[in-house]
């Protein structure tokens, strides 16, 4: 089995650990939390930056914000070979810092998981992920193993096609479930099938955290553009309705 270290261990990295502990050898780290429960319960060994940096595959599950400290902490400790994976909710940003300050002879795939671990609690077969090759002949390995060993509906692409998409996708559904979440309409009784549906979403969003937010809204090139589209459009409705 090939060694896999995980560097960060939020919702999402411990989510990762369930998925990934019966395919490899699982090593954690967290510069910011006692690991011990999460080794207890998934059996995964937890060791210090230089020898998560020296497994055969590093995931890098750090929000966007920290991606080029974590980068430049483990340069000295990759190995020529290693396959390095982020899975943040943006791409193009995190293909460039990982191409800029990572050793040419390791390689880069970046990937998106299209949904959480409110979304996935029950199971992730069948949920979409994103995949980019950034550098290297890795990721063709990379989509393989998540569709035939995790299931998972494989959507291979480029980080700016990503981004495009993912304006729309998380930049303005995110800040519709913001909105609603501080409009607090958990008190109406009286719900359609829709209203449910719509709020059932929000739930999925609401303990995101304000990094994840301001990640997707802030480090998006596309999403700008998303939002004046967005707020163009309301305006017009406004018009129509005789409210301005």
């Amino acid at each position: 089995m090939q060694t896999l270290g995980i560097i960060g261990i939020g919702a999402f990295g411990e989510f990762m650990i369930r998925h990934l502990a019966p395919f490899f050898k699982v090593r954690v780290y967290d510069r910011d939390r006692d690991l011990s429960p999460v080794a207890d319960v998934y059996n995964v060994t937890i060791v210090d930056l230089a020898a998560c940096a020296g497994c055969d595959i590093v995931v890098l599950a750090v929000p966007v914000q920290g991606l080029a400290g974590v980068a430049e902490a483990i340069k000295p400790h990759l190995r020529k070979g290693t396959l390095v994976i982020d899975v943040c909710s943006v791409k193009i940003k995190p293909a460039e810092i990982l191409q800029r300050l990572l050793p040419a002879e390791v390689d880069i795939v970046c990937t998106h998981p299209l949904f959480g671990p409110q979304s996935g609690r029950r199971s992730i077969a069948g949920l979409k992920i994103t995949v980019c090759n950034v550098r290297g002949k890795k990721g063709a390995g990379v989509a393989r193993f998540l569709a035939e060993r995790l299931l998972l509906d494989v959507i291979e692409t480029t980080p700016d096609q990503h981004d495009r998409e993912l304006a729309y996708v998380q930049g303005l559904t995110h800040l519709l479930g913001k909105i609603l979440v501080q409009l607090d309409l958990t008190e109406i009784r009286q719900t359609t099938k829709t209203f449910d549906l719509v709020m059932e979403a929000v739930g999925f969003m609401q303990h995101d955290s304000d990094q994840l937010f301001k990640a997707i809204e802030q480090e998006n090139p596309y999403v700008t553009e998303a939002h004046e589209r967005f707020f163009r459009a309301a305006e017009s409705l406004e018009k129509q309705l005789g409210k301005r």
